[in-house]
């Protein structure tokens, strides 16, 4: 297996191609947009140069890595050769299951194919293939080079085989893999999101700003990074989506998002990539908490 096809150059997107890039693989990276492929590619070639500055890899590994990655458009043609696929477009089911209906028209009948999803059910991306046995969750963290964990994902007609296959697969990229099952939220989002969640619902509450809160996180529970930092940088939309996904499958109440997320999103205050949210991301006021405008 070593023709692998990327659905998304996304964050998550151009650092599954980069990962399987640098270690061999011959990556085919598709997206709608050109525009998008050439911002994955540029980010990409910008954390290759990275590695090079901090003596991990030669300038000819980075060459190596760059000339390993081939962009494409046409979700057909990219996938033509692929042994595996890996799809990670945004965080929505009709999205996922619209292309996994495409790529089982298009790829090859031994094609495996994966999801990036951090929480929405493999059974069900599956169910619309007429290959579920070969569809499998391949869960990878941001940022995707560094991060070692892969969460493999079983849906419930994934075969051992393809199970077996995908978990050796991903200790030849450095990582390493853990299998779970196929319920919301998988296990990292399931015990990751409430504690998001339950952040935020302290921050509206007002019993503590947003500093106090990632200070004591940090500090008391040695965490690398506080929980609202952290939600920014995945993206309070993703959030909001996978405590949706979870609150939805399990109908418990505890799963559901703190009417401030939501405000949040609903007024594009998705963290990093929008330029604010908990902390503000502007070059002026770089990083710099904003916490008075939360509290009820």
């Amino acid at each position: 297996m070593k023709n692998v096809a990327v659905i998304g150059a996304g964050t998550m997107g151009n650092g599954i191609a980069h990962t399987f890039a640098q270690s061999g693989f011959k990556v085919q990276l598709i997206d709608i947009s050109e525009s998008s492929l050439k911002r994955g590619m540029d980010t990409i070639a910008k954390n290759l140069d990275r590695m090079v500055a901090k003596e991990k890899i030669t300038e000819a590994d980075k060459q190596t890595t760059l000339a390993n990655i081939t962009t494409f458009t046409d979700v057909s043609e990219g996938v033509e050769y692929a042994s595996l696929v890996v799809e990670a477009a945004t965080e929505n089911i009709d999205l996922k299951l619209k292309i996994f209906k495409q790529l089982d028209e298009a790829c090859p009948e031994d094609t495996i194919l994966a999801t990036n999803t951090s929480s929405i059910s493999i059974t069900q991306i599956a169910a619309v293939t007429s290959r579920p046995d070969m569809v499998i969750g391949m869960h990878f963290m941001n940022p995707v080079p560094i991060m070692k964990l892969v969460e493999i994902i079983r849906g419930y007609n994934t075969s051992d085989e393809v199970t077996n296959t995908i978990m050796e697969l991903s200790k030849t990229l450095g990582k390493i893999p853990t299998e779970v099952n196929d319920y919301p939220g998988f296990v990292a989002n399931r015990i990751l999101m409430p504690m998001i969640n339950e952040s935020i619902e302290t921050l509206y509450n007002g019993v503590a700003g947003v500093e106090e809160i990632d200070t004591v996180m940090k500090l008391g529970m040695a965490h690398p990074m506080g929980p609202l930092q952290l939600a920014d940088f995945i993206g309070l939309d993703v959030c909001l989506s996978i405590l949706n996904v979870m609150y939805d499958g399990f109908k418990n109440p505890k799963y559901a998002p703190c009417p401030l997320l939501v405000n949040m999103v609903r007024a594009g205050k998705l963290g990093v990539k929008s330029g604010e949210g908990f902390y503000d991301y502007s070059e002026s006021r770089k990083a710099e908490h904003i916490s008075k405008q939360f509290q009820k």
